[in-house]
């Protein structure tokens, strides 16, 4: 079984963990967190270095994934996607084996799919994304790289969600609309319409 280390140890990455052992395909050799941390494991994996040992750590370790959450900004989860590409880490598509995946739909690297997640026929998930526990992406939906939908949110047919946008708990999405780059969209909101890059809605 190939090991994996988490980037960030946080309460992120307790459920990102819990997706991983019951996959099975990889076996957590650890976590990194960031410099100045004092954490010391987490649910039982050890902290095994800080973001500055990622050159070293590539030569034991091939694969990695970023465990760090993508609430208020995507920034920090893009550096580190960034930083690891550059350093030749391999990032791995994480599948829960309780969410539905169908086969007609592309899945970037470095996304994790989590519990009870549904992802219909021929829709597209980019590079580097959260699709948090029970998020609903239906039919020809297209969500761009380093997005976070999260809990419960529904994502309607032929919607088109812009990179690095974040899409709040139970937000409900008419089909069809486009949301652009870099949006905020707070918990509960009901989209009708459009909405343009940069937005915040909440």
């Amino acid at each position: 079984m190939d090991e994996i280390i988490l980037i960030g140890a946080g309460g992120h990455a307790r459920s990102c963990i819990d997706v991983i052992e019951m996959d099975g395909r990889f076996k957590i050799a650890g976590l990194i967190e960031k410099d100045e941390t004092t954490i010391q494991d987490n649910l039982g994996y050890p902290i095994i270095g800080k973001d500055a040992d990622l050159p070293s750590l590539r030569s034991k370790f091939t694969f990695s994934l970023i465990t760090i959450g993508q609430i208020k900004s995507y920034e920090k989860r893009y550096q580190i996607y960034l930083r690891l590409i550059e350093l030749d880490y391999k990032l791995p598509v994480i599948i829960s084996p309780r969410a539905y995946v169908s086969k007609h739909s592309i899945i970037g690297d470095g996304t994790i799919i989590m519990h009870n997640s549904i992802i219909n026929a021929n829709s597209t998930i980019g590079k580097n994304c959260i699709i948090n526990n029970k998020v609903l992406v239906e039919h020809d939906a297209n969500i761009g790289d380093n997005c976070h939908i999260s809990t419960g949110a529904i994502i309607n047919g032929n919607v088109n969600i812009g990179f690095q946008s974040f899409i709040g708990s139970g937000v409900v999405t008419k089909q069809s609309i486009s949301i652009g780059n870099n949006c905020i969209v707070g918990a509960g909101m009901v989209l009708k319409k459009d909405l343009v890059s940069n937005s915040l809605i909440k």
